[in-house]
């Protein structure tokens, strides 16, 4: 199965790339949601397993990210800014796929953003499901980056560019052939302006505050080696939240579970839950 790359509308009127896996019989219709430093492309592998399995899999690119040439990269004016394109992502996958609700997964830095969505517009999605998200991360910027960074929002310079405390490979996978992958990735983001910071870090609080007023049923797929999230945050968040739910744990496992030597047995998980949502299961 070849994919498609299109670009769909957002609210400010630009357009966002968006990869389109289109099966010949749609059975439901996922968003995907990259993490920060990473883009579509390292997420082919899941993708092309829903997509053969019988689920149209939308891969959007975040704005400033991955081929996205149309905005700032590393960039954002306002959190609510991913909201809306997140929005208009699942609207565009509606219309396209002739569903009438979509299931919504974010990775890692997208958990965040996908938890916050999810909340935000409660009856959009059939599910929520997120998989080493980063609602609690335990990498952060050193505090001097911080002081930088506030520094940078006061003077007036909020393009000011800072850079994502994500650079060894090893945080993502012990996976030697993805490691090489990353380090050499010609479209990862490295770095992110003064505002992109700002903003990511109320997006912490707004994915938090949303967790709440989600509604569709959630998955929680975490990985127990994970040196990028805290697990048991995670897990305690995700366990208040007053839907049905489902927690995995990936034994042995690093951040980025689609780079595990053999990622097959989480790639069936995700097919699985969306088949038994779509069910009723």
């Amino acid at each position: 199965m070849e994919p498609l790359d299109r670009t769909y509308k957002t609210a400010d009127g630009s357009e966002l790339p968006v990869r389109l896996w289109r099966p010949d019989r749609v059975r439901a219709a996922l968003v995907y949601l990259h993490g920060i430093q990473s883009h579509r492309g390292w997420y082919e592998a899941s993708s092309r397993y829903l997509a053969e399995a019988g689920v149209a899999v939308f891969q959007v690119e975040r704005r400033g990210s991955g081929v996205d040439r149309a905005h700032e990269r590393g960039h954002v004016d306002r959190a609510e800014t991913w909201l809306d394109d997140v929005s208009a992502a699942a609207e565009f996958a509606r219309r396209e796929a002739g569903v009438p609700g979509v299931h919504l997964l974010g990775v890692s830095w997208g958990g965040k953003l996908a938890l916050a969505s999810a909340g935000a517009q409660p009856g959009l999605y059939r599910s929520l499901m997120l998989a080493a998200p980063g609602i609690f991360p335990k990498v952060d910027p050193a505090l001097g980056v911080k002081v930088r960074v506030a520094q940078s929002l006061m003077a007036g310079r909020p393009l000011g560019r800072f850079p994502i405390p994500l650079g060894d490979p090893e945080l993502f996978t012990a996976n030697p052939e993805r490691q090489r992958f990353i380090a050499s990735d010609p479209l990862s983001l490295r770095e992110v302006t003064a505002r992109f910071m700002f903003e990511s870090r109320r997006l912490d609080r707004l994915a938090r505050a949303a967790a709440g007023r989600v509604s569709a049923p959630t998955l929680l797929a975490l990985a127990e080696q994970d040196r990028i999230i805290d697990n048991e945050a995670t897990r305690a968040l995700v366990l208040a939240m007053p839907v049905r739910r489902r927690i995995w744990v990936y034994a042995g496992a690093h951040h980025t579970l689609d780079f595990e030597p053999d990622p097959g047995g989480y790639f069936r998980d995700l097919a699985a839950w969306i088949e038994g949502v779509e069910s009723g299961v």
